[in-house]
């Protein structure tokens, strides 16, 4: 997946987010977003990259957003690592 791709699978997840009532708050929470910081910073790759890191937490939360779009699990961790800060982690 290339930069390009993975901002536009982010920028569904941000949306698929935001329509989700019980989990948006528990986002804007966690973060210290608001509502206005969603608009302003949508198209922000490292905004984006949050946002996966965020919805990544919870197996759970990345099921319902993978099977409701009919996506592979692992579609969101690609994503993630095409954005800014999303490379692997090499502790050696």
């Amino acid at each position: 997946m290339d930069k390009k791709q993975a901002e536009v699978r982010a920028l569904s997840v941000l949306i698929w987010l935001v329509g989700n009532e019980e989990l948006l708050p528990v986002f804007l929470g966690a973060t210290g977003a608001s509502e206005s910081d969603l608009r302003a910073r949508a198209g922000e790759s490292e905004f984006l990259g949050s946002v996966l890191d965020f919805v990544m937490m919870d197996d759970a939360w990345v099921m319902a957003y993978c099977d409701g779009e009919g996506l592979p699990y692992d579609t969101l961790m690609r994503a993630r690592q095409a954005l800014p800060g999303g490379a692997d982690v090499n502790w050696t």
